[in-house]
């Protein structure tokens, strides 16, 4: 059996979709929508991207430091804060070479600080056959 996607009303009204596996385990769970016809423009959307989407890993040290880097750009110190930010996130890195010890492991993840939620798109408001080119 290949994968699906489920569609569902819930008790509130409003419809939601999931992406059942092979093995009829759920692997994603759509938000709610108003309308029938956005949960399915929102299953189109998620059948159109899903197998060109990028995978970032977020347990990496470079993406701690890449990340530690926007971050203290976006605090307006400019490039003398991004170069404080890569030798601190150097700093952990390198101590990752050293024995770990329990306290250790969790010092690279603190040193980054709280990483951000990912974020999704926003939800159509129409499906795509109803919107209206201008001109």
């Amino acid at each position: 059996m290949p994968a699906k996607f489920q569609l569902k009303k819930g008790s509130t009204g409003k419809f939601r979709f999931v992406l059942l596996s092979t093995n009829g385990q759920v692997v994603a769970t759509s938000q709610a929508y108003e309308r029938k016809a956005t949960a399915m423009a929102g299953i189109r959307s998620v059948q159109k991207i899903a197998g060109t989407a990028a995978v970032e890993d977020t347990t990496t040290a470079e993406w701690a430091q890449a990340e530690a880097t926007k971050k203290a750009a976006k605090k307006g110190g400019g490039k003398k804060a991004a170069k404080k930010a890569v030798s601190t996130t150097a700093a952990a890195s390198s101590k990752k070479a050293a024995p770990k010890s329990a306290t250790a492991r969790k010092a690279p993840a603190k040193a980054a600080g709280r990483l951000p939620a990912r974020k999704s798109p926003p939800p159509l408001t129409k499906p795509p056959e109803q919107v209206v080119p201008r001109i």
